[in-house]
């Protein structure tokens, strides 16, 4: 009769797990946006939401949607898609009140996406929402 010891077992158990934990790929976190990632964007005068039937459609693999769709989707990608997450930029604007609405919906990361916000004016929106909402800038 063999006879293993128990100290053996053990280091060939470990040794399997560690074979087994190094043969299976890991899913890579690369922090790019998956191609399911989609925001219609509108922007409008006033304080009601505007008509995103005329709305910018950003798709972000690969970027594309309105002048500025890399910067939009790379501060997108940093905040998984959240948009009142996006840092707020240090810039002086105006104090002049041209209230405007910015919208969005749509999906990210497998999560559906809506926002909607009235700003005094296109400076404080930018200021708040980076390049997301900058579908008329150069």
């Amino acid at each position: 009769m063999t006879h293993i010891s128990l100290k053996a077992l053990r280091g060939g158990l470990l040794a399997a797990v560690a074979l087994l934990a190094c043969a299976a790929p890991a899913p890579a976190d690369t922090g790019h946006t998956t191609p399911d990632d989609w925001l219609l964007l509108a922007v409008g005068p006033g304080q009601q939401p505007p008509a995103t039937a005329s709305g910018s459609l950003l798709r972000c693999d690969p970027p594309r949607g309105h002048r500025r769709a890399a910067d939009a989707c790379a501060e997108l990608a940093a905040v998984d898609g959240r948009i009142a997450d996006i840092p707020p930029k240090d810039v002086f604007c105006p104090m002049v009140h041209a209230p405007v609405t910015a919208h969005a919906h749509g999906e990210w990361g497998g999560r559906p996406v809506t926002y909607t916000q009235t700003f005094p004016n296109r400076c404080m929106m930018a200021a708040r929402t980076g390049s997301v909402f900058a579908l008329d800038a150069p």
